[in-house]
């Protein structure tokens, strides 16, 4: 195996500057992620979510951006997962983009809250029928004995909503979003010397501040 102190890599594609940063980082964010589109990234709305429990214990996983709405970054789940569970626990959550092709990062964290049940909905019946079906068939984080478990349930699911164009939405599946009150841009540099920006909110408005790597 390959010494990991040996891996090493030089950042030299961008630059990232104080002076040409939008005011507003949802601005910012659009247009990083809309380079990242235009570059044909695999999955660039993949971003890890941590969240903290009551007790203390964090955890982290990778899910996908849905959605910028109201300046909040939306994402659906089972609201009866760990992280579910953990959102309604404890609100507080971080979310990270990491783009190496781009070597670009983007730190964010903010506030969660549930989408409505009209838009949860809305988005729910909009997905392939086969992710409908999953999420009913799903009780996502609990222990099961096999697959043939979750298959039973497909083929069981599949019968009680045959002939429906678009399955209801469960309850015990929706939306969040995250309002942000900080958001980060990193952008690698040679010598480990990257620019990061840190934009942070106060009530309404937005402090840009660069920090050092």
């Amino acid at each position: 195996m390959q010494s990991l102190e040996n891996l090493r890599k030089e950042y030299s594609k961008a630059t990232l500057d104080i002076k040409t940063v939008t005011p507003n980082p949802i601005t910012q964010f659009e247009k990083w992620f809309g380079e990242a589109l235009a570059a044909k990234l695999p999955e660039p709305n993949a971003m890890n979510l941590a969240t903290v429990s009551s007790t203390g214990r964090p955890s982290s996983r990778i899910v996908l951006l849905k959605g910028i709405e109201n300046n909040c970054f939306v994402f659906y789940s089972n609201y009866q997962s760990n992280k579910g569970k953990e959102l309604e626990e404890n609100p507080m959550c971080a979310l990270n983009f990491f783009w190496p092709e781009l070597e670009r990062q983007v730190r964010i964290e903010g506030v969660t809250d549930r989408l409505s049940e009209e838009k949860s909905t809305a988005y729910f019946q909009s997905r392939p029928r086969a992710s409908q079906v999953g999420a009913w068939s799903s009780p996502q984080s609990l222990v099961i004995a096999d697959r043939k478990l979750l298959e039973d349930r497909v083929i069981e699911i599949e019968k009680r909503f045959k002939g429906h164009p678009a399955l209801p939405k469960p309850k015990q599946w929706g939306g969040f979003q995250v309002d942000p009150f900080t958001i980060e841009f990193w952008q690698g540099r040679e010598s480990r010397l990257h620019d990061r920006v840190l934009y942070t909110k106060t009530g309404s408005v937005w402090k840009i501040s660069r920090l050092a790597p």
